[in-house]
């Protein structure tokens, strides 16, 4: 099992951030997807650029406080926990991952392709916000 954690605050209300993290359609700003297929309100499949699919199924919404999600895919099953914080036009997120390998070999490598991840995504948050 890894635990990665990252906490970001941001120049702009929760609305707008929880809006652009939580929108399943507008998903365009992730430079690591290629698709969101969505199943149901639920449960959803991300497709990275490669078509390689992961399954998301949504555990708890409290709007523009806390979304979390359940992931699987051939490699990893894990759980996506992420709190919004808003005070005035500032926001701050922290976002928590919780994954484990499924394959012995994939094992050491977790815990650094979270952090890559992770900072990818904040990246391309910064980008979507600017």
């Amino acid at each position: 099992m890894a635990v990665s954690k990252i906490k970001v605050m941001f120049n702009c209300n929760v609305e707008k951030i929880w809006y652009i993290v939580t929108s399943l359609e507008n998903y365009e700003w992730r430079s690591d997807l290629s698709r969101i297929e969505i199943l149901n309100e639920n449960e959803f499949i991300e497709y990275s650029k490669g078509e390689y699919p992961t399954r998301f199924t949504i555990t708890s919404t409290q709007m523009y406080q806390r979304w979390e999600f359940d992931m699987e895919n051939d490699n990893i099953k894990g759980h996506w926990i992420g709190i919004f914080r808003g005070n005035g036009g500032q926001t701050e997120i922290e976002f928590t991952e919780d994954v484990t390998a499924k394959k012995l070999i994939m094992k050491p490598f977790v815990k650094s392709y979270l952090k890559k991840q992770q900072a990818q995504y904040i990246e391309d948050l910064k980008k979507a916000l600017s």
